[in-house]
C-alpha cells in the first residue's frame, strides 16, 4: 500500500489517537520544558514523551496544557499533572522554590485526578476529582498553590464557596484568582487595588475569597445577581460571560481593557460592567492579556479592545485605526471593541503582550510582541498583524499563552493525522523533500510546511541522528 493511500483515509477509526505538546518562545527560566541552553525557541518544538518519563515513541495524551508568565503546566490522560518553568513563589508545587527546566509530576496531586489548569504570574489553580471517592459527593474541587495561595503545596480550596461545591473553572492573574461554580456563582481572592475582585470597592493588602453578587447591566439600573459560564483573568482586571452570551468587565481599564466608552472611578470599574459595544453579539470565549481582551463570538468572529503597543490587539502600529488617546499622547489603545476577525476562529488564548488563535481549517495564528518569537514566525519584534505559526502537525484542542512563551495541545484524531505524528517524529534533513512530497499530495499542509522549512534553514545533513536542539533557525544559528 502506498504511503498515499493512508493518508487519503480521513475519517476516525477505532485506534488510541495520540497527542502532542508544542511549545515555544522565551526559554530563559526553562518554560519550554527543554533542558538545553537556549534562551529562545522562535519555533514550536513538540515535547517528546520522554520527557515525562514515558518510554520513547510512546503514544502520549494530553488533556490541558497552561501558561504562566514563566512556567508551564499540562496535564496527561491519566489525570497526572507536570509542571516546569520558573519556581520563586513555589507556582510549580513542589514545596521548593527552585526552577526546574524540564517537566516533572506534581507528586501532591497523585491521589487526584486532574482535570484542568490554569497559570497566573507566580500562582497555579488545578481543578481535579479523587481518584477513590470515599463518600466525597463533589466531583470538581479546587486545589491552588503559589504566590498568594499560602503554601508552595497545593492544597485543597473552597474559599466562599461550600464544600462540595463542583468547580467548573478557574483563572489566575497577576495577584488574584476567580473561581467559577457550577451554578454560575464566581468567588475571587488575591489584591483588589483596582477593584479586580469586583466587590465595589477598592482595598489594600491581600483579601479572602467572596462570592461576587453585583453585575450591573445598565448605568439607571441596580446591579443584579447574573448565572456565569466563563471567566478570565488579565493582569489586573477581570472578565466574564453570562449564560445570555453577554460580556462583563472590571478592575483596571487604563489602557481600555475593559471595553467601556467610559469608566465609573476614573480609570477603574468596581462592580462587573456590562460591555455594552458587543449588545446583541453572543459570546462563547473569553480571554484576558496583560492590558487587553478579546472575546470570541459563537459564529467564529473575534473582537479585542485594550492597549496594543506591542501589537497584541492585532489591528497595526497605525494609531488613526484606535478609537481614543489617552492624556492627549498618541497611545495605541481601544476602548471599545473591535472586529479583527470576521469568520472562522476556533479558540484563542491572550498573554502578556501577545494573542494567538486557531481557525476552523486548522492554522494557527498570533500577533503582538514577537521579540522571542511566541506570537509568530516572523523575526520582527512586533508581529502587528495576524501571522501564521507553523511546524505544529494535528487538530488544535487547546492554545497557551504565557508572559513571552506560547503552547499548543494537539490532537491526533484520525488515521491521517496519526500519521502525520509518526513522520513529523522522524523528518530530518535528508529525508525531508520525500516526506514533504507526499504531505503535499495528500494534504497535509502542516506537515509539508514543516518539511519546507527545515530544508531552508537546516544544514543538509546526512547523519539522521542531528541533534536539532543545537539549531536556533530564528537566528539564522547553526
Amino acid at each position: 500500500m502506498d504511503i498515499g493511500d493512508i493518508f487519503g483515509e480521513s475519517r476516525p477509526v477505532n485506534i488510541p489517537t495520540k497527542s502532542a505538546i508544542y511549545v515555544w518562545g522565551y526559554n530563559q527560566r526553562g518554560q519550554t520544558g527543554r533542558n538545553g541552553k537556549e534562551l529562545q525557541l522562535r519555533i514550536p518544538k513538540q515535547l517528546p514523551p520522554e520527557l515525562f518519563g514515558c518510554p520513547a515513541g510512546a503514544n502520549s495524551r494530553w488533556l490541558s496544557i497552561a501558561c504562566g508568565r514563566e512556567h508551564t503546566a499540562a496535564v496527561a490522560s491519566d489525570g497526572s499533572l507536570f509542571t516546569w518553568g520558573a519556581n520563586d513563589f513555589g507556582q510549580l508545587g513542589d514545596g521548593t522554590e527552585d526552577g526546574r527546566k524540564h517537566p516533572k509530576k506534581v507528586k501532591q496531586l497523585q491521589t487526584e485526578f486532574v482535570k484542568s489548569i490554569s497559570c497566573g504570574a507566580h500562582c497555579t489553580a488545578a481543578i481535579a476529582e479523587p481518584r477513590e471517592k470515599n463518600g466525597i459527593v463533589s466531583t470538581s474541587r479546587l486545589w491552588v498553590w503559589g504566590q498568594n495561595q499560602g503554601s508552595n503545596y497545593p492544597h485543597l480550596f473552597w474559599g466562599a464557596f461550600t464544600p462540595n461545591t463542583i468547580i467548573r473553572q478557574v483563572s489566575c492573574g497577576a495577584v488574584h484568582t476567580v473561581a467559577l461554580s457550577e451554578e454560575g456563582l464566581v468567588q475571587a481572592w488575591g489584591y483588589n487595588e483596582y477593584g479586580q475582585l469586583g466587590r465595589g470597592i477598592t482595598c489594600e493588602g491581600l483579601q479572602g475569597a467572596r462570592v461576587i453578587n453585583a453585575y450591573s447591566k445598565f448605568f439607571n439600573e441596580a446591579p443584579e445577581l447574573v448565572k456565569i459560564t466563563q471567566v478570565s483573568c488579565g493582569e489586573y482586571h477581570t472578565a466574564a460571560i453570562s449564560e445570555n452570551g453577554e460580556v462583563y468587565t472590571w478592575g483596571l481599564g487604563n489602557m481600555g481593557q475593559l471595553g467601556h466608552c467610559s469608566l465609573q472611578y476614573g480609570d477603574k470599574e468596581l462592580v462587573p460592567r456590562r460591555v455594552v459595544a458587543l449588545d446583541g453579539i453572543s459570546t462563547k470565549d473569553i480571554a484576558c492579556g496583560g492590558v487587553h481582551t478579546c472575546a470570541l463570538t459563537s459564529k467564529g468572529a473575534l473582537y479585542a479592545w485594550g492597549g496594543g503597543q506591542a501589537g497584541q490587539l492585532g489591528l497595526g502600529p497605525q494609531s488613526g485605526l484606535f478609537s481614543c488617546n489617552l492624556n492627549e499622547s498618541d497611545m495605541l489603545l481601544r476602548n471599545i471593541p473591535v472586529l479583527v476577525v470576521p469568520t472562522g476562529v476556533q479558540l484563542i488564548a491572550c498573554g502578556h503582550s501577545h494573542t494567538l488563535i486557531s481557525m476552523k481549517d486548522g492554522r494557527i495564528c498570533g500577533w503582538g510582541y514577537n521579540s522571542y518569537g511566541q506570537a509568530a514566525n516572523e523575526k520582527s519584534t512586533y508581529a502587528w498583524y495576524p501571522s501564521p505559526i507553523d511546524w505544529c502537525v494535528g487538530e488544535v484542542r487547546q492554545l497557551a499563552a504565557g508572559g513571552g512563551h506560547s503552547a499548543v495541545l494537539t490532537d491526533a484524531c484520525s488515521l491521517k493525522e496519526l500519521c502525520e505524528f509518526r513522520l513529523a517524529d522522524c523528518v530530518t534533513p535528508s529525508n525531508a523533500s520525500e516526506i514533504e512530497d507526499v504531505a503535499s499530495r495528500t494534504g497535509s499542509d502542516a506537515l509539508a510546511r514543516l518539511c519546507e522549512r527545515l530544508r531552508e534553514h537546516l544544514p543538509h545533513d546526512d547523519d539522521d541522528d542531528y541533534n536539532y536542539d543545537d539549531v536556533e533557525i530564528g537566528n539564522g544559528k547553526k
